[in-house]
């Protein structure tokens, strides 16, 4: 057993309660993967992160992001809160940017005018689903086909499948068939308008069936990969509003500069401590 300075941060929204809630356990080396594993079951949240020292020069520290189903490679909220909470911790970047080392390799993160904001890694796997793919996608979200613009590969390291919907009407009145899209990480998304009156120029969701809570609140990572599809049309900056049907408040900061595609949000620190793991 080895105790661990913890902290549980809220990350996208400045109210601490209606963001997307992380587990960051700091000065995180000697602990085996197993017991990884069995904590972030034990928190229960989307993720759960453990930060130690960077195996690369080129990092200020490394993470590993864990669901209750496993690892993943990388993941946008973890990113932001786990930067939040090594700064928080005493942390001291080497150079004007935060660097991160994940499963992916190296993010960089910088502080932006709304907390953090992590530059969007290229994507892996990118394109239209095969037929089949995007007929079984389509049913299991049970939205009418009428409402479907068109369905992505937006695969950043967690394997997104982004279908796009003709409204944010149409979004939020989704209901997933989780036994249907078993397997598959699909998010939807769509425009808002005027009369939708939210601050806010698309509304997505994201759906990890098999996951304790099934809808995630608010996720960087698909934003991140539908901001890579909507680079050609949408404005060098805008907000993606998420977490609305599960009583969030969450917005994602979209700012393309040059190459970069920065993805942030705010981090509010919600519980300091210490875990015995």
């Amino acid at each position: 057993m080895s105790t661990h300075p913890f902290t549980q941060v809220n990350v996208f929204s400045t109210d601490p309660l209606l963001g997307n809630p992380l587990a960051v356990v700091l000065n995180g080396e000697g602990l085996s993967d197993a017991r990884m594993a069995a904590f972030a079951r034990w928190t229960n949240l989307s993720e759960t992160t453990f930060v130690s020292a960077p195996s690369d020069p080129r990092a200020d520290y490394r993470v590993r992001i864990f669901t209750t189903l496993g690892e993943l490679p990388f993941a946008g909220h973890p990113t932001l809160g786990s930067c939040h909470a090594w700064l928080a911790n005493g942390g001291v970047p080497r150079g004007a940017e935060i660097v991160q080392e994940c499963g992916i390799g190296l993010v960089r993160i910088r502080r932006s005018e709304t907390g953090f904001a992590f530059d969007a890694p290229p994507l892996l796997r990118e394109g239209p689903l095969e037929p089949a793919l995007r007929a079984r996608v389509v049913a299991g979200l049970g939205v009418a086909a009428d409402d479907v613009v068109d369905a992505r590969w937006v695969d950043n390291g967690p394997p997104w499948i982004a279908v796009r919907l003709e409204s944010r009407a149409a979004v939020l009145a989704v209901r997933p068939d989780y036994a249907a899209l078993d397997g598959l990480m699909v998010g939807v998304f769509a425009a808002c308008s005027e009369s939708d009156g939210v601050d806010a120029q698309y509304e997505s969701r994201a759906f990890i069936a098999g996951e304790a809570a099934p809808e995630d609140p608010v996720t960087g990572s698909l934003n991140a990969g539908i901001a890579r599809w909507l680079l050609e049309e949408a404005p060098a900056r805008y907000v993606i509003s998420q977490g609305t049907v599960l009583g969030r408040a969450g917005r994602v900061q979209v700012e393309q500069e040059g190459d970069a595609l920065w993805i942030g949000g705010t981090c509010v620190t919600c519980i300091e401590g210490t875990v015995t793991l």
